[in-house]
């Protein structure tokens, strides 16, 4: 290894991305792999009902799952290093996050090594992204939130935005997964960005 290879590893964004029990794996796995395109070191931990909802949505075994990532973990792996505030992380997403993770991350309930590396996120004040898939919202999962929300994290619901008319399922999922590495702080190259309205639109919405 040279002399210049540790500095430009230190300079390598490192993040955590976890995959929890809710519908939308498919989120997770692009966002893994544009990450591995910025060349981000990834971290990945996948709960028990995360790996049944990637299989039942992609077909798609936890093995190769795992082979997005750099590191991958197991969700009872409580002593691994991203578990810990010394190892250092540009911050950490849970794509998605089930409203039962959610509860856990509000409320501090570290069982297991998702939730666990989400706390230490936030007690280290880096970011957490949370892409809360459940619709509609009880009363718990908004006050939730808005602890989630007061600690520091993000709650971003993956809504498609259909301002930029995304030709296909994909593309609506491409967009969802550039807005969260934003989200990060990170540079996210296939950011699609609003332009303003349509002036010919405008105009006749005015003259209406």
């Amino acid at each position: 290894m040279s002399a210049s290879e540790p500095a430009l590893e230190a300079m390598r964004p490192r993040v955590v991305v976890g995959i929890s029990g809710a519908s939308g794996a498919e989120i997770g796995i692009r966002l893994l792999d544009e990450l591995r395109l910025l060349g981000a070191e990834t971290h990945l931990v996948v709960s028990r009902a995360g790996g049944m909802t990637v299989r039942q949505e992609t077909d798609m075994s936890l093995q190769a799952l795992r082979g997005h990532a750099a590191f991958s973990y197991a969700p009872s792996e409580i002593g691994a290093r991203i578990a810990s505030g010394s190892f250092r992380t540009d911050g950490m997403v849970i794509a998605p996050c089930s409203v039962s993770t959610l509860a856990k991350v509000a409320q501090g309930i570290d069982s297991t090594l998702l939730t666990r590396a989400a706390h230490v996120t936030l007690k280290e004040r880096r970011r957490l992204v949370l892409l809360l898939r459940e619709s509609p919202l009880t009363l718990a999962d908004i006050r939730n939130m808005e602890v989630a929300t007061l600690m520091g994290a993000v709650v971003a619901l993956p809504v498609p935005s259909f301002y930029l008319r995304p030709a296909s399922l994909g593309q609506a999922i491409d967009d969802i997964v550039a807005r969260t590495i934003e989200h990060l702080g990170l540079p996210a190259p296939g950011l699609r960005q609003w332009q303003g309205l349509d002036r010919s639109h405008s105009q006749q919405r005015t003259e209406r």
